[in-house]
């Protein structure tokens, strides 16, 4: 793939993170960047004003939901997943496999692909890595993703192996597709090989020669301890290329994000924001707090008082757990509002200290500070 389409643009001096910016069809993506889910063409709870509004600037969708419901043909027909949902910026597309093998009531893996029957009405539905990038070029994808196996924790090494070799023949058979296609995304690598290093190493020495994009690191935070999420990242993201993004699928808490950003990750993408945002776990600097706490009850203050998200400017703590205790509607769009508006303000503030070159002293301060909140009743 001869056109560079990553531009790292500084580096920090005492860790590895960088910052840098992805050309892609409907936009630049400053990096590093957090990708709010949405699964059905929509953050769930959020009008596009508010994605905007909190800064938000690429958004990833689901292959097999959007598959299932409305169907990838419809969405073509009405013009492809941008104009379908009205949103102007970059879509990333994952490929649809972890929902295939997490989802769905009867699944077979075959050398072909992934049969597997619908959560939904137990339709039967194959998954070949050419049906997967066929149906997010019909989406309508900036950056795509190939079919793939993402194994449990714990797995067998053994069983782990096996889906580092199948994950290496889709993709070669997904990117010798993709280079058929003509009006089409980027598309991304993904390196399995769960907590096995050895694995991750000869992943990555079997999926980078295939020039891709950029590369995202899979099979992680699925089920791990917090540590060893963080040591496969890291060791992993090490063996990737440099001139690439590199991308780390599912982890989402706000010190994870912030310990990959120093282990050179550029991109993010988690529920935790949105789903914690609809029921009641609100993040701050402070740490995160639970609003329906009965503490909160007669608490007259913003949530975070210096924070400029539209729920920090007109309601109050006691406002929002009435809210939420009496099940309102509007309470997960408020606090959705907020956890995201936090998680672009985060990764802001990050790539602005790693361009100023202070981005660890920076992280630790963060992380120090987040220790606080309900839990550490630093709110």
């Amino acid at each position: 793939m001869e056109v560079s389409i990553f531009h790292l643009d500084h580096r920090c001096p005492e860790t590895k993170a960088r910052t840098g910016r992805i050309q892609t069809g409907h936009g630049e993506i400053k990096t590093p960047a957090f990708m709010p889910v949405a699964t059905l063409g929509n953050v769930k709870t959020m009008k596009l004003s508010d994605l905007e509004d909190a800064g938000v600037e690429v958004i990833i969708s689901n292959t097999y939901h959007l598959h299932l419901r409305p169907g990838e043909e419809l969405i073509k027909k009405m013009g492809g997943l941008h104009r379908f949902m009205a949103w102007r910026r970059p879509i990333v597309t994952d490929s649809g496999g972890f929902q295939a093998f997490s989802l769905a009531k009867i699944r077979k893996i075959q050398d072909d692909g992934i049969l597997f029957s619908s959560h939904i009405d137990g339709s039967s539905h194959m998954f070949t890595p050419e049906s997967v990038i066929d149906i997010q070029v019909a989406l309508g994808s900036d950056i795509m993703m190939p079919l793939d196996e993402c194994t449990p924790y714990p797995v067998g090494e053994g069983y782990a192996e096996e889906a580092v070799e199948r994950t290496k023949r889709w993709a070669k058979r997904a990117k010798k597709h993709y280079e058929k296609m003509e009006e089409k995304g980027l598309l991304f690598g993904i390196v399995q090989g769960s907590t096995y290093p050895h694995l991750r190493k000869r992943a990555v020495e079997e999926i980078v020669p295939l020039e891709f994009h950029g590369y995202a690191i899979g099979g992680v935070a699925v089920g791990e301890p917090t540590s060893l999420i963080r040591e496969i990242s890291a060791y992993t993201a090490d063996l990737l290329p440099e001139d690439k993004p590199r991308y780390l699928m599912g982890v989402g808490l706000p010190e994870d994000i912030l310990f990959a950003i120093s282990s050179g990750i550029d991109m993010f993408d988690c529920v935790i924001p949105t789903r914690n945002g609809r029921t009641g776990t609100i993040y701050t600097w402070k740490g995160k707090i639970n609003i329906k706490n009965s503490k909160y009850r007669e608490d007259d203050k913003p949530i975070d008082p210096d924070c400029h998200c539209y729920t920090c400017r007109n309601y109050s703590r006691a406002y929002l757990r009435h809210l939420y205790t009496t099940g309102e509607l509007l309470a997960g769009h408020l606090g959705t509002i907020h956890n995201l508006y936090f998680y672009m303000e985060l990764i802001r503030e990050a790539r602005r200290h790693i361009k100023y070159g202070n981005f660890k002293e920076w992280m630790e301060d963060v992380i120090n500070s987040m220790k606080g909140g309900d839990d550490g009743q630093g709110i």
